[in-house]
């Protein structure tokens, strides 16, 4: 029985079960199967792929999509340009290697292009968070030449701390992407650190955030006009986009 699964914790929060159960039910697939592993730390992957034989492929969230690329064979050009990995074919013969993708830029991509409609392209995008999804989101934006300003909980380079968001700010950037799991089942009433006074009727965010379908950042956003849209559109693309790579490696 081949067998597909996620890594990251945790995982309580994951829909990837259902989605996946979907894809092999219009394939006609009876005989897979898709897994939650919650492995908390990263260097226990190895001992997972090997107590799993019939594993052959992984997709990858928080917090692995950084630290699971020193313990992979092999990278595609565009997951190494960002930096991050959510996709992990695993080629079985007489060693076992581990190819690293990141479908998440597809994902947002499909997203960006779903919350801009028929609108231009806007001007400034904010993102909030530095981890592994938000270097997919600052991909998508240099591909589409759209000036953006990262969001840390730490002063890095290129970033800026959140007590440092000022009206400014948010007047400049009136495009919002929120990439952190704050707001994310089980803890729904936590929201990031963010001056949402300063939130109008001119402002959209994005929340990757897709359980719960409505996060507190969004209701808070709309109770003060903006248009809001959830991560479930990310995470449908990503996992078709995942599912080409596992299918792929089967043929």
């Amino acid at each position: 029985m081949p067998k597909l699964g996620l890594i990251g914790f945790p995982l309580s929060h994951s829909h990837s079960p259902w989605l996946f159960a979907e894809i092999f039910d219009s394939e006609g697939l009876s005989d897979w199967d898709y897994r939650l592993f919650p492995l908390e730390n990263i260097n226990q992957l190895h001992n997972l792929i090997e107590q799993e034989p019939e594993l052959i492929g992984l997709n990858v969230t928080i917090p692995h999509k950084l630290n699971v690329i020193p313990l992979l064979n092999w990278i595609s050009d565009e997951a190494q340009k960002i930096g991050a990995v959510n996709t992990i074919r695993i080629e079985r013969g007489r060693t076992i290697s581990l190819c690293g993708y990141n479908t998440d830029v597809f994902g947002f991509e499909s997203l960006l292009m779903q919350a801009i409609g028929k609108k231009p392209l806007p001007e400034g995008v904010l993102i909030l968070g530095s981890g592994g999804a938000a270097k997919a989101v600052e991909y998508v934006l240099k591909k589409c030449n759209i000036a953006h300003l990262v969001v840390s909980r730490n002063k890095k380079d290129n970033c800026i701390p959140y007590p440092e968001i000022t009206k400014e700010t948010i007047n400049k950037y009136k495009f919002i992407v929120n990439t952190t799991p704050v707001g994310m089942h089980p803890e729904i009433d936590k929201i990031p650190l963010f001056p949402l006074e300063h939130i109008g009727s001119e402002h959209t965010l994005i929340d990757l955030i897709y359980n719960p379908e409505e996060t507190l950042l969004m209701k808070e956003c709309k109770k003060r006009g903006a248009v809001t849209f959830n991560g479930k559109t990310m995470l449908i693309q990503q996992a078709e986009k995942a599912w080409e790579i596992f299918n792929s490696h089967t043929k």
